[in-house]
């Protein structure tokens, strides 16, 4: 077994599972154990490191390789975290080889660009190449919910002069992505027996009004201007919950909210702009609370420049590893080069696999692809040395 297959298979074999704002703890849970081997990992290889606490049990690890020269320096970002393991069709912690693929938990998303960018690292601190980029490495927390390490990164100072950001991208090379703002809606009523319900106030079919009215305003934004490359925004309700008992008329339920952002547009205003649509649409006649946003993600938006700039360095960087011109995309999800980017940084997204095969009942990753992006990887930081 070749160096980066043995290391993505020791990742995938550590639980960290992102609870997703669920009260879930205990074994498996949050990134502990990931934090745990990534340190030991770093001081093997003999290079300074922190690991910086964002949350309780959540720890970003930041490593340094510095050039034999003074150069550049770039950010090598991948996030420590897993979604849920509910509905896997696969043990998700038992790494297992198949037809030239790696399945578990994380392998594509994105404990596979994660060992990709680590290897490359090695290679550099083992080797160094007198004209490449000083790297830092750095390993994130809890990219699937909230996105706070990436965001305590992105509020320490400046440590780099580009960022490469690790997701599934078929090695293609995405310089804008949407953004995202999310929160909870509630509507109140009045409790009474069910057996006797004009006595109270159903918050549950207030709800229904408000999610008529979210509906009309998520039309409403399919037909906005939308951006060349991304669409139009969008919005959608994810998750509904609400009363006590069968026999009890509802006095609370809420909903979450998903508010897709395209470049231009802020994650406040958006937020802002619903409830006043809500307010104008409703008036008084529906109660409802709005709760601060727990995620506020800019979206991406990154110049791709001229044929001599960064951006065509990298991807002439990534032909060279993988044998093709990669393509320069848009998607419409987010990543950490959202909080990275918002500083100015100048950030792209690029790793092996593919985004089709995340967060699936039997996630896995190509080896080959995973192979491929060490070398992809190490010749960036040559690139922008």
């Amino acid at each position: 077994m070749d160096a980066v297959t043995r290391l993505l298979s020791d990742l995938v074999a550590i639980p960290s599972v992102n609870p997703m704002g669920r009260p879930l703890q205990g074994k498996g849970f949050l990134e502990g154990g990931m934090s745990d081997y990534l340190e030991n990992w770093f001081q093997s290889l003999g290079v300074p490191y922190e690991r910086r606490t964002v949350a309780p049990g959540r720890d970003n690890l930041i490593a340094r390789y510095k050039s034999p020269h003074d150069r550049k320096t770039v950010l090598f970002d991948a996030h420590q975290d897993t979604v849920p393991t509910d509905g896997m069709t696969i043990s998700p912690f038992v790494p297992e080889i198949r037809d030239g693929r790696l399945y578990g938990r994380g392998s594509c998303d994105v404990k596979g660009g994660m060992a990709a960018m680590l290897e490359a690292f090695a290679r550099l601190v083992k080797e160094r190449p007198a004209n490449s980029a000083s790297v830092v490495m750095a390993c994130t927390v809890d990219e699937e919910f909230t996105h706070i390490g990436s965001s305590q990164l992105a509020a320490s100072p400046r440590m780099a002069d580009y960022a490469i950001v690790a997701e599934p991208t078929k090695l293609d090379i995405v310089h804008r992505h949407k953004g995202a703002v999310r929160w909870k809606i509630r509507t109140k009523g009045v409790a009474c027996h069910s057996s006797t319900p004009k006595l109270g106030i159903n918050a549950i079919y207030r709800m229904g009004e408000l999610l008529g009215a979210l509906s009309e305003y998520a039309d409403m934004l399919s037909q906005a201007t939308p951006d060349p490359i991304l669409g139009p925004p969008s919005l959608s309700v994810g998750r509904i919950e609400g009363g006590l008992s069968v026999n009890v008329v509802p006095d609370w339920c809420e909903i979450e909210v998903d508010r897709r952002i395209i470049p231009g547009e802020a994650p406040s205003d958006c937020y802002q702009r619903v409830q006043t649509y809500l307010r104008d649409r409703l008036g008084d006649s529906v109660t409802w609370e709005f709760f601060p946003p727990w995620v506020n993600m800019p979206p991406l938006s990154q110049e791709v420049g001229d044929e001599n700039g960064w951006v065509a360095r990298v991807r002439h960087a990534v032909g060279e590893a993988s044998g093709r011109v990669p393509e320069l995309a848009g998607v419409p999800y987010g990543t950490d080069a959202g909080p990275l980017g918002q500083t100015g940084l100048p950030c792209l997204v690029i790793g092996p696999g593919d985004i089709a095969q995340a967060h699936t009942k039997d996630e896995w990753i190509e080896l080959d692809q995973v192979q491929t992006a060490v070398d992809a990887y190490y010749q960036i930081a040559l690139a922008l040395g």
